[in-house]
């Protein structure tokens, strides 16, 4: 009992600043108060902020939606105009459609930064989601991810179908193989429609190829095994292959050529890579040609072979038409678009020589 009790008064003792329920609240309130400061007020000046930053966009987006209108009319004004103009009215006609051309460069720069209503394509996979992003930094960030998925995706592909090529024959790895591709190709058609709405500019053509790459794969998929089957399939295998290195070259060397192209202020920070050849390609990239237009001629002869398949009298498969057809598709618009680029190029290289 002795020990207890002094046990008692020792801890009495060492708590002799002991204090009230109604003390301890009233001291430790204003601590609180400091090491946490309320975000009301940082919230409420965010909020107005964020208010005046929607009726900003709503006006500048109506104000460019307007001037295009007015430059679309005097456009129209001046073509009618431009046949009957006097040989010294010419000059001042051509000065105002450079003007013309230099006003909407700007437009589309500016629209890059405001919300825009989404194509039919991002409506339908996103719904009617604003994808704008607002700063130079996110813009670029998004390209570059978008880039290093391309890349990874790429050598992955490499690796998948040298497996099934030379390693594994299954029509349950072919098929992840497929699925695999359609994913990949569904992924970059949404990517690139989102980086589109925020300033890139890719061609036509490089983005439609893309659609039709995803109807091809989801083709490929359902193809069952069989005859039509395994006589095809170690042809497109081979060719997937050799397209998935390609494209590994064309980023590789694209994205260091883009570096400095951007550094240099010829191109836009949104340009992209791209599984094809465009104008500003031309200076140190043109080693590439032959790899494009062998790989071109691939898909043309795995048309063919499609074509020579599905009139064999064994062949019972619908997957074997609808396989050729996109195929033909896929050659004929990347063929002559590459050629159109290299025809341009070398015509603007002969029309300058002939000036100087």
């Amino acid at each position: 009992m002795g020990g207890r009790l002094a046990l008692q008064q020792e801890t009495q003792g060492l708590n002799p600043m002991a204090c009230s329920p109604g003390e301890g609240s009233s001291f430790a309130a204003p601590q609180a108060a400091h090491a946490f400061p309320c975000p009301q007020e940082t919230h409420r000046l965010y909020r107005l902020k964020l208010e005046e930053l929607t009726k900003l966009q709503s006006n500048c987006t109506s104000s460019i939606t307007r001037q295009k209108k007015q430059l679309q009319e005097l456009a129209l004004v001046l073509k009618k105009c431009k046949a009957s103009l006097p040989a010294e009215a010419e000059e001042a006609a051509q000065e105002l459609e450079n003007q013309m051309k230099e006003r909407q460069g700007l437009f589309f720069d500016m629209e890059a930064y405001l919300p825009k209503k989404n194509g039919l394509y991002l409506s339908l996979v996103l719904g009617n989601v604003n994808v704008t992003l607002l700063s130079k930094q996110a813009k670029f960030a998004y390209k570059d991810e978008y880039e290093k998925f391309k890349l990874y995706l790429t050598i992955i592909l490499i690796l998948i179908s040298f497996t099934c090529r030379f390693l594994l024959n299954s029509r349950v790895t072919d098929a992840a193989f497929n699925f695999l591709l359609v994913w990949y190709y569904c992924t970059l058609t949404i990517r690139e429609s989102i980086l589109i709405n925020n300033g890139s500019r890719i061609k036509g053509w490089w983005v439609f190829h893309h659609y039709v790459s995803t109807f091809l794969s989801g083709v490929m998929l359902t193809w069952p095994d069989g005859l039509m089957y395994q006589k095809f399939r170690n042809q497109f295998l081979s060719f997937s292959m050799y397209q998935s290195f390609v494209q590994f070259l064309q980023y590789y060397y694209q994205s260091g050529c883009l570096y400095r192209l951007r550094a240099l202020g010829e191109r836009h920070t949104m340009d992209l890579t791209v599984e094809g050849f465009q104008s500003w390609m031309w200076r140190g990239l043109t080693f590439l040609l032959p790899f494009l237009f062998f790989g071109h001629f691939w898909q043309l002869f795995n048309a063919l072979t499609l074509f020579s398949l599905a009139r064999d009298p064994q062949c019972k498969e619908w997957q074997v038409l609808m396989c050729g057809f996109p195929f033909l598709l896929l050659f004929l618009g990347n063929f002559f678009t590459t050629l159109r680029v290299v025809h341009q190029k070398f015509h603007s290289q002969r029309h300058g020589s002939k000036k100087e």
